[in-house]
Parts: structure tokens; sequence; C-alpha cells
């Protein structure tokens, strides 16, 4: 068994080229989102969820971006509906979330 039951993470990237990126789109802020609602939800830690940041996943054209392992899902998102939809049905309830998969 892996140590943590999903491991996510979430591109927090900043170019300075003038290049799409996922901070472009408040991603660092939806992270966060998405750490505290996983603390409140119980599900932080061993055996449960992790939240991290990643530096560029290489996928910013269709950022944000975050990938949700062991599944290895790569989600898109817009807001903290988005955010807590991928919480509550991929991560809680095992079920991806179509309308959100790239």
């Amino acid at each position: 068994m892996s140590y943590y039951r999903h491991h996510v993470f979430f591109c927090t990237n900043q170019r300075t080229d003038g290049r799409a990126c996922c901070q472009d789109h408040n991603a660092k802020a939806l992270r966060d989102h998405a750490k505290q609602r996983i603390k409140a939800l119980g599900l932080a830690g061993p055996g449960g969820v992790r939240i991290n940041t990643a530096g560029c996943l290489d996928r910013c054209a269709e950022g944000p971006v975050a990938v949700v392992y062991p599944e290895g899902v790569w989600y898109t998102f817009v807001d903290r509906e988005d955010i807590d939809e991928i919480i509550d049905r991929h991560l809680v309830a095992g079920r991806v979330v179509e309308r959100l998969k790239i």
C-alpha cells in the first residue's frame, strides 16, 4: 500500500517569459483551498490525502493543472467549486470527474 491513498500535485509555476502558466489562473490560492479543505475533512496525512505544490508540470496550455496519484488522473480547474468537486467525487468517493479531466 502507498503511504498516501491519494497524492495530489498542483502546478503553481509562474513563468516570466510571457508564456501561459498555471499561476496566471490563481493556482496557488486554489491549491491552498484544497489543502485546507482536505484538513477540514480529516483526510490529511498518512493513509489519506497529501496536497503538494509542484513546479512546472509542462501542461500549462491546459492549465491550471493538477494530477492525482496513484491513478495518474490529470485535471484542470477554474475555481473553488471545481476543486471541491475533485475532492468530493475523486478523493472521497473514488470517481473521476470526467468534465475536468484532461
